[in-house]
């Protein structure tokens, strides 16, 4: 009895214990396991029979044509008096720019954009979206005039809301500008001040 119960033990002893694997050797199962579930879910996203879309990285906007989103429709009061439609510029290329006399980025980029309005004539608009009336509590409206007049800004100057910035994804920082095209959809947006040409490789493609 004695001698079956030590045969068995000793049977029991040579099987297979996770706890008697060494610290490598455990690590290389965990790693076939992730790789495993990898796999097996790289498949299940890739034969559903379409290309999935997204999700996209933030301020994207899609190349094609058809994937474009209407640029939201705006009224708005200029710094003349007088008021500033979105609308009337369609058929022409347009830089929605937003951006605040006491921004220091911003004054350094208004420059190549009235380059740019001279170089492109009627092909291309810029609108300059001053937002100095909901920052700084308003102090610096009375700056945008004096403005313009010192930079010979030669593109209309609109005034911005809050509702504009909210229908325009929030503007996190200005400079902040948009590329409409044509057909009055957005093309492209940038966060912060780009360098004229890239303006102008993305007009290029819609010329």
């Amino acid at each position: 009895m004695t001698q079956h119960k030590s045969e068995k033990d000793q049977k029991e002893n040579t099987g297979f214990s996770f706890n008697a694997l060494t610290k490598r050797q455990k690590n290389w199962i965990y790693t076939g396991l992730f790789l495993t579930v990898v796999l097996i879910v790289f498949m299940v996203n890739n034969t559903n029979g379409g290309a999935e879309q997204g999700p996209y990285p933030p301020n994207y906007i899609p190349e094609s044509p058809d994937a474009r989103q209407a640029a939201p429709a705006f009224i708005l009061p200029s710094v003349d008096g007088g008021q500033i439609s979105l609308a009337d510029y369609k058929g022409k290329i347009v830089i929605l720019d937003f951006w605040a006399t006491w921004c220091g980025p911003c004054r350094r980029g208004i420059p190549e954009l009235i380059e740019l309005k001279n170089e492109f004539g009627d092909k291309v608009e810029v609108i300059g979206i001053s937002v100095d009336g909901i920052t700084r509590d308003g102090s610096t409206v009375k700056d945008i005039k004096p403005f313009m007049k010192e930079f010979n800004i030669n593109y209309p100057i609109a005034l911005g809301d809050l509702k504009l910035v909210s229908n325009y994804g929030g503007i996190r920082s200005i400079p902040t500008s948009f590329i409409v095209d044509q057909n009055g959809n957005l093309v492209a947006r940038y966060d912060q001040l780009v360098p004229k040409s890239t303006y102008i490789a993305e007009i290029k493609k819609l010329l």
